[in-house]
């Protein structure tokens, strides 16, 4: 974490002085503002949060409750979503409280006595290789509370305006704030027209901002009900505390989570086949009826369930959006989206596999750093239109994942005696569960080529960094101070592009690149940077050399790694690594890098990896930030 660059300040340094004109938003909302954003739950305030660093446009929220939300129904975050957390600085905190889902276990009917559960298997929960951050649970509501604290320490200070839902939104011709979006108050009171650059609507699977640009979710309805609960139980089950998919062989089937403070469980309780004919009947099944039926299921183990916190039943069901903005898709070429669509205003799905929240941030993090691109004059506005290309095509991937999950977590394991009645064989479903581990980390999406990912011709020379997917830290030693930590942790969420340069056998290639990087009228960094700002604040360069920290004299490396900045010209010592000798295995040989050549990895500012390059690859380095980012001093 670093601090101090512009002068002294007492106190929590995460606490950003204020920008000017933003001691703290006013009550009353402005007559324009540059991004409204519909909808404080997950992917609204991921939205938020990154905005909220960004003095240099208004972003106001807006949310119909009364107040924060203070009981959260989706409780799973996955290895990615920590991985992006700790772009915030937030993600000791979430380790902290959260409970770690470490391995897997499954339990099925006892050959012997199958109205017995037996312990069949065990499986670790998210493979090390996959991240250095753990799959972890913790209450939505507490998640959601990090990130309005981050806002209310940003320069901005924002936080939402509650009490408020839209009623519409209407986008037209002309105009700098060409959506209007008309409010009207939870509480009672007279609506209200706020004008904008852009709106975001997060505000949940009956969105009205969804409605409003004609877009529709699409899907069906698998007429299989799931009863949920959070409890505080005293049992005898030896796996209350190991996350748990347990196959009875007649009562039905339970996913169990434990959950954050070593005490409290979720329970997703299987209810069958839907009847179309009383469904209303199986959506009022009391919590009663759900302990009976986990009661059976855990059977020879008992339960003892002392205080329901909350308790639902849904049915599974998979819903998606054509597009995820208002532009239609014969206009794409014509129109700039002005609306824009994330989290479960666009695709919903059932709860099991934790996906819903995790996708959700996912899509604004997507989002956020190519609006504030967008209205800091960094990028044309048809980057925009790269939000819905990419995310929409994720979330159909979500959609035909979860109806596989759904179907497999709702059957009944297989009766060795009676194989005409079908079912799963439990093995069939740990294999499921080890196969999937990819995907229910967070870490299977991969982005294909288009405006913001390159080609793959150059991949071999840094094979574990997947262009397209995000990428995949490793441990490092810091050279100026020889602090050991992960290379990835040093991507803030603050709009900024990164270059890690991985040096080639005698560094020369590297140095080069560098000497370019910081000298020449082409580079992308004089070309795209503005004249008044800190000269990594669009694109940040990183360098990893092969030789061990202690070989390698800090004033002896090339400017560009130790950069001057702030209103002081103090130095970044920060830029510059070398191998983590106590890792086992460094970096280099880690994620594939070729030795002899070197790798320059391009990286989005929201962590994917968009382009292995050489490290004299200067021509095709420049048409790739010339694409999207425009000249900030012609």
């Amino acid at each position: 974490m670093q601090f101090y660059l512009n002068g002294y300040q007492i106190g929590d340094p995460e606490i950003h002085a204020p920008a000017a004109g933003f001691e703290r938003p006013a009550n009353d909302l402005p007559e324009a503002v540059d991004v409204l954003i519909v909808g404080t739950g997950p992917a609204g305030l991921v939205l938020a949060a990154q905005l909220s660093t960004c003095p240099g446009f208004t972003t106001r929220v807006v949310e119909r409750r009364a107040g924060p939300l203070e009981l959260g129904h989706a409780d799973g975050v996955a290895c990615r979503t920590v991985e992006m957390f700790e772009a915030f600085g937030l993600s000791s905190r979430l380790l902290r409280e959260a409970c770690w889902i470490s391995e897997t276990v499954f339990w099925r009917p006892d050959e012997q006595d199958r109205s017995r559960i037996r312990r069949t298997g065990r499986i670790d929960d998210a493979a090390g290789e996959l991240s250095e951050m753990p799959h972890v649970i913790v209450n939505q509501a507490r998640l959601q509370q990090y990130l309005l604290e981050y806002m209310e320490k940003s320069p901005t200070r924002l936080r939402p305006d509650y009490g408020l839902e839209a009623v519409s939104v209407q986008v037209e011709d002309t105009g700098d704030y060409p959506v209007a979006v008309t409010l009207r108050p939870t509480g009672g009171g007279a609506e209200q027209t706020v004008r904008a650059k852009y709106v975001v609507g997060t505000d949940g699977a009956r969105s009205a901002v969804r409605t409003s640009i004609g877009r529709e979710l699409q899907g069906d309805v698998a007429n299989h009900a799931w009863g949920v609960m959070d409890i505080l139980a005293v049992t005898d089950f030896p796996d209350i505390r190991i996350k748990s998919a347990i196959q009875s062989a007649n009562e039905g089937n339970i996913l169990l989570i434990p959950r954050e403070g070593g005490y409290l469980v979720r329970l997703y309780v299987d209810l069958g086949v839907v009847d179309p004919g009383r469904r209303d009947e199986i959506r009022n099944t009391p919590a009663e009826r759900l302990i009976e039926v986990a009661q059976k299921v855990l059977h020879p183990y008992t339960l003892d369930v002392k205080d329901i916190i909350w308790c639902s039943v849904y049915e599974v069901g998979q819903r998606v959006t054509d597009k995820f903005d208002d532009v239609p898709a014969d206009r794409v070429t014509a129109q700039l989206p002005r609306v824009f669509i994330a989290g479960d205003a666009c695709h919903t799905h059932s709860a099991k596999a934790g996906q819903g929240m995790n996708v959700s941030m996912q899509d604004t993090f997507n989002l956020g750093w190519k609006l504030a691109a967008v209205l800091q004059g960094r990028a044309a506005p048809t980057l925009l239109h790269t939000y819905s290309a990419e995310r929409q095509p994720v979330a159909k991937e979500l959609i035909d994942f979860d109806k596989e999950w759904s179907a497999i977590m709702g059957s009944p394991p297989k009766d060795p005696l009676h194989p005409e009645r079908g079912g799963v064989d439990p093995a069939e479903l740990q294999e499921y569960f080890e196969k999937s581990g990819r995907y229910t980390a967070g870490l299977a999406t991969r982005y294909p080529s288009g405006p913001l990912i390159g080609t793959a011709e150059h991949q071999a020379l840094a094979g574990g960094f997947t262009i397209g997917a995000r990428f995949h830290s490793a441990p490092v030693i810091r050279i100026a101070d020889a602090k050991p930590l992960h290379l990835g942790h040093v991507h803030r969420a603050d709009g900024a592009w990164r270059l890690y340069a991985f040096a080639d056998a005698s560094a020369e290639r590297l140095h080069a690149l560098l000497g370019w990087l910081a000298e020449s009228p082409s580079s992308p960094i004089r070309r795209f940077t503005p004249a008044d700002a800190d000269p990594d604040s669009v694109i940040d360069v990183r360098a990893i050399y092969q030789q061990g920290h202690r070989e390698i004299e800090v004033d002896a490396l090339p400017s560009l790694l130790l950069p001057r900045k702030g209103r002081f010209g103090l130095i970044d010592y920060e830029k510059a690594f070398s191998p983590d000798p106590r890792s086992g295995m460094d970096i280099f040989d880690q994620r594939g890098i070729d030795r002899v050549r070197g790798a320059l990895v391009v990286v989005r500012p929201d962590q994917y990896v968009a382009h292995v390059l050489p490290l004299d690859a200067r021509d095709a380095l420049e048409d790739f930030f010339g694409r999207f980012l425009l000249d900030a001093r012609s």
